[in-house]
């Protein structure tokens, strides 16, 4: 773990919310806002990955730096390994951090936490999750949780994430947070690789990895960002930060 880039997909083109990036929050569009979580991290060099010149402006326009990829990938990874290769063609960057663009309120020392798990040479990827707090967040398929084996305190080894309650019995139960740190070969040998079919049951991209056998290590942090897809979140985003301007 020599030598971190962390990159932010975002595009124009979200269901449920089209041209989040460039949403308004306190003054800035969005995807600024997490740029500048991102570089708060204080990990490495931060870059946009996009598939708009918009969006690519907006970013440069707030003094970051931005990459313009092919319109048509199939997620967020696929975006980030294409920006990798254009940024750092000769390979310097040897971990890779994906970190979503509709996450505006996540904490730096959250980002920076992510990565720690890679100082494990046997660890592929590493993420982040939360505990989950309350019976609704429990039960909603909305809300992805991740099942482990305890390693040290804050720490588990990712087995199975899923849509539904789980594991069952007592304990802890944990809500997954979308936030990677790849291992550069890792992240060329993920998006590689076709969908699995455990990924396609839940709709879940890392289930690939798991099913192909890479080791995922999961940092527990206090709380999750939530991520703006519905005006409502926006709105509540927008409360949050428009309280710190």
């Amino acid at each position: 773990m020599s030598d971190p880039i962390v990159l932010i997909p975002a595009r124009m083109a979200a269901t449920r919310l089209p041209g989040k990036p460039l949403a308004d929050i306190a003054g800035e569009p969005m995807i600024v806002h997490v740029w500048r979580r991102a570089v708060e991290a204080g990990i490495g060099p931060v870059a946009v990955a996009t598939d708009s010149g918009e969006i690519a402006r907006a970013v440069e326009a707030a003094g970051g730096q931005a990459v313009v990829t092919r319109a048509d990938h199939p997620s967020g990874s696929d975006r980030i390994r294409e920006a990798v290769e254009i940024l750092d063609p000769q390979g310097r960057h040897d971990v890779v951090v994906n970190v979503q663009g509709d996450f505006p309120t996540i904490d730096p020392r959250a980002i920076a936490a992510a990565i720690l798990p890679l100082a494990d040479p046997a660890v592929a990827i590493a993420t982040l999750a939360c505990p989950i707090r309350d019976e609704e967040e429990a039960n909603d398929p909305n809300i992805v949780k991740v099942v482990g084996s305890s390693i040290t305190s804050g720490r588990l080894r990712a087995l199975y994430f899923t849509r539904a309650r789980a594991p069952y019995g007592e304990g802890p139960l944990y809500h997954h947070i979308g936030l990677y740190a790849f291992r550069r070969r890792a992240l060329e040998r993920f998006v590689s690789l076709p969908p699995s079919d455990l990924e396609q049951r839940e709709k879940l991209e890392q289930l690939r990895a798991l099913e192909d056998g890479m080791r995922i290590d999961v940092t527990v942090v206090e709380d999750a960002p939530f991520g703006v897809d519905t005006p409502e979140s926006l709105a509540r985003a927008r409360a949050i930060l428009g309280d710190r301007s």
